[in-house]
């Protein structure tokens, strides 16, 4: 038969069962024929969970005929019919160690060794080698050596994304091959519009594995294309897009609205494991994407009984941080208490403080919890593991301590010990804005007339630090700073900058949020200072203006 219209009848079958029929109704084919029908085979019969009808399949007479030639008649193969039968053979689970496997193998690294292969063969062998639980370094070592004598410029986007992947291994074993990786990295941004989903995971992929910090350029084109690959990524392909977002630290507005559609579209079919990558890229970008999260929180409250005790974690810890509730609230919170009753034994220590400090964060108190989080033995364990009591581990204790002790007054069970007590915050997230600051201290000089009558950074005994505090007495007259006698109030303005904000919004983060409802609950009067309401403030007294009216509205405006 012509092999045209062979694989063209081939390519209509659905079914291992019509293959084999119509194998058997030929009385020649070409090996390029043959290893096309061991592709189809693989093609039809193998899914995610492997070969869908193992006896069906290799116990079949016409399949282990196949097979034999394919053996006992490797040398006689041209190298597409090698190479093909080859990945279709991996493809369907046979045995590596096999005869058959060893035949085809062997006659591929002969070949290899000869310079017979072309670079669209030493790439099909390159993928089988990947393919195979223990690559030959080696042999991979080797074929990237013939690929680097080809032209680059001549290769095909699946050549390019193969090469990438067959480095990722060579380069763990020691080799050194920036060189090829700058001109590879020069000529893929070339042609990154040609690439598909599959091929723009591998390579952003590659890029992270590999180190490439250098190739900004390629980073960058690699990311916006992927903005339109979005809904047609598989899972693992999308984790590694988000992975190299996080690694290369790079944003992009269209990219996280593409998110937004896809997301709550596909919420119910995604694997937890791909809405925990989705939800740390959200976090630790400081993105807060409301239809995301509201969408996750509906698939956390119908299926968290099947995650890991790592993906409750990552599925909840983000709402903490960035300072959210969904609408679902309630029925989020009733399931992780459930799941949390059920399997509270089963969390890593570090994962479930991690989890119970982001509740706190948004007023969900884990009350049922704190006898076993504030115990010796627990505490021991966090001590083993690393990183053991470090500053965020006991910030965090100290943190939900605190919030126990100034929201939940009807606690009664074990308190955490002092040592275990940090003695100022480490707040990460919201470190000060210093040049605004010095604008708010420039205003308020302006409207107090002296320094004397407030202070900057004040170190609390409630392990807080406030950005600039004023003291008033009785009266309301502002007092000197120093003084400690007949202070009635204080004022605590909190100078928040951009940092202290989720990105693109004016929704304070969970560790700010959470510190001003304790300062108000320690006696101060917060007074909230956001970058967005005076960066539009042109001079010191209008910034003067400003303050007065936030911090006393209830007397006249300024004299001067």
């Amino acid at each position: 038969m012509d092999e045209q219209l062979f694989f063209k009848k081939l390519n209509s079958l659905c079914t291992s069962k019509e293959i084999f029929d119509f194998l058997s109704s030929l009385e020649v084919m070409s090996d390029t024929m043959a290893s096309g029908a061991l592709q189809r085979i693989s093609e039809v019969e193998v899914d995610d969970n492997g070969l869908k009808n193992p006896d069906g399949v290799l116990e079949n007479e016409v399949f282990r005929a196949l097979c034999f030639q394919f053996e006992f008649e490797s040398s006689k193969l041209s190298n597409t019919g090698l190479l093909n039968a080859l990945q279709a053979l991996i493809k369907l689970r046979i045995d590596p160690q096999s005869t058959l496997m060893a035949s085809l193998l062997s006659e591929g690294e002969e070949r290899l060794g000869k310079g017979q292969l072309t670079v669209e063969n030493l790439c099909a062998l390159g993928e089988s080698l990947l393919e195979l639980e223990c690559p030959s370094c080696a042999t991979l070592g080797q074929i990237v050596n013939h690929m680097q004598e080809k032209d680059i410029e001549k290769w095909s986007p699946r050549e390019m994304a193969v090469v990438y992947k067959m480095l990722q291994v060579t380069v763990r074993e020691g080799e050194q091959c920036q060189d090829l990786l700058d001109r590879m990295n020069g000529v893929t941004l070339t042609i990154v519009s040609q690439l598909n989903p599959k091929f723009t995971s591998i390579i952003l992929n590659s890029l992270v594995v590999l180190h490439q910090t250098r190739a900004v350029p390629l980073v960058t084109a690699l990311c916006r294309h992927s903005v339109k690959h979005i809904p047609y990524f598989t899972g693992d392909e999308l984790v590694n897009v988000l992975e190299a977002f996080l690694y290369f630290g790079h944003r992009e507005q269209m990219f996280t609205e593409a998110l937004e559609t896809h997301v709550p579209e596909t919420i119910f079919t995604m694997h937890p494991q791909t809405v925990s990558k989705v939800m740390q890229y959200c976090c630790r970008k400081m993105i807060l994407s409301k239809p995301i999260f509201d969408a996750v929180a509906e698939a956390f409250i119908s299926n968290a009984d099947g995650f890991t005790t790592d993906q409750i974690a990552e599925y909840i810890v983000p709402f903490g941080t960035l300072n959210y509730l969904p609408p679902s609230a309630p029925s989020l919170f009733r399931k992780l208490e459930t799941v949390l009753c059920t399997r509270f034994r089963h969390f890593q220590p570090h994962t479930l403080l991690n989890l119970l400090h982001s509740c706190v964060l948004i007023q969900r108190y884990p009350v049922n919890f704190l006898p076993k989080i504030f115990s010796p033995y627990f505490l021991q364990q966090l001590q083993a593991q690393p990183p053991g009591l470090d500053r965020i581990v006991t910030s965090q204790l100290t943190r939900i301590f605190l919030t126990v002790t100034l929201e939940c007054p009807f606690y009664e069970g074990p308190k955490l010990l002092s040592k275990y007590q940090v003695k100022a915050f480490l707040m990460p997230h919201s470190t000060l804005d210093v040049h605004l600051l010095k604008r708010v201290k420039t205003g308020l000089l302006y409207l107090l007339k002296k320094r004397i009558y407030f202070s900057s950074e004040v170190s609390t005994p409630y392990f807080y630090t406030v950005d600039i505090e004023i003291k008033l007495d009785e009266e309301g007259f502002v007092l000197p700073a120093t003084q400690s006698e007949e202070v009635h109030s204080r004022i605590a303005l909190c100078v928040d900058g951009q940092n202290r904000f989720c990105v693109n919004s004016h929704n304070l983060l969970g560790e700010e949020a959470i510190k001003q409802r304790h300062l108000q609950l320690l006696g101060y009067e917060v007074v909230q200072i956001p970058f967005f309401e005076v960066e539009s403030l042109q001079n010191c007294r209008k910034m003067a203006e400003y303050l007065h009216k936030k911090i006393f509205p209830h007397t006249y405006g300024l004299s001067c």
